[in-house]
């Protein structure tokens, strides 16, 4: 791609999760941080589990997305948490796969660790830019294949990203856990082994937000199972340009077939991971 698209591409998906963020910045408005929202003030229900939460904030944050993504690429394919895939005449072969509101649960509760997620697909099936915009932190990390990833927060001059550089033995990691109990057990004994290798144990209930951290080095390694794609799409080429490894799932559908998502070095093979009982 030539420099010219590339700063084009970047630039729309800043824009597109800046105005996602936007949307989940009214929450302010509504409820002071801090507090718990109400069904009357966000329609909050459930999903899979009494513990999945979905917001109207979702639904119009996905929205304000998908309108600035159209706006100037009307013939992108996207892929949302909300809206499912939406298919274009003509596609130009490129998709995006956004996650509105990435932390709902926290959102809700008025924990300060959630965010809008846009990542962008190529032709060829290489990630190319991921852009994840956390308003209550005040704080958007970026990143382009091949050009590196950075981080700012409000108007400081950008940082770029070079990952965990300390020793993980003294070190975070971080992980989250489905809404199953059956899966969530599994996963507990898995991430028992994995934690051998680290100090402690963070758990943000943010995958995004988890992933970037492992980029700009605030943690040492992420492992997850069973996260769907816009949960890790546009971090994982953040992460990726830090100079991290990450292991993606092998489906973007975590339903139908659920998998680890790796960030970092977890000193274990990602062998010893898997098989993961059938059906969790």
């Amino acid at each position: 791609m030539t420099e010219a698209r590339i700063t084009e591409l970047l630039e729309i998906a800043q824009e597109a999760a800046a105005a996602g963020a936007a949307v989940l910045a009214e929450r302010d408005e509504v409820a002071p941080t801090g507090t718990v929202l109400t069904e009357d003030q966000s329609g909050v229900k459930t999903k899979s589990s009494e513990s999945d939460l979905v917001t109207d904030f979702d639904r119009r944050a996905e929205e304000a997305v998908r309108e600035a993504i159209s706006r100037r690429r009307p013939q992108d394919t996207i892929s949302g948490e909300e809206y499912g895939t939406t298919e274009v005449d003509n596609p130009s072969g490129y998709r995006w796969s956004i996650d509105p509101l990435d932390g709902t649960t926290n959102f809700v509760r008025g924990i300060a660790y959630y965010g809008t997620s846009v990542g962008l697909q190529g032709p060829d099936g290489t990630w190319l830019v991921g852009v994840v915009n956390a308003p209550a932190l005040n704080r958007i990390w970026w990143g382009v294949k091949g050009h590196g990833s950075f981080t700012s927060r409000g108007t400081n001059e950008p940082v770029r990203l070079v990952g965990p550089t300390g020793d993980p033995h003294a070190g975070l990691l971080a992980t989250g856990f489905g809404y199953d109990p059956a899966r969530r057990e599994q996963q507990t004994a898995t991430v028992a082994d994995m934690l051998t290798g680290f100090g402690n144990l963070r758990r943000l209930g943010a995958a995004a937000l988890d992933i970037c951290m492992v980029a700009d080095g605030t943690l040492d390694a992420y492992a997850e199972y069973g996260i769907w794609e816009h949960d890790w799409a546009a971090a994982a080429v953040i992460a990726e340009e830090a100079g991290v490894p990450v292991r993606r799932p092998a489906a973007a559908n975590s339903a139908e077939a659920p998998d680890w998502c790796v960030v970092g070095h977890l000193g274990m093979e990602h062998s010893q991971l898997l098989p993961t009982p059938t059906g969790l």
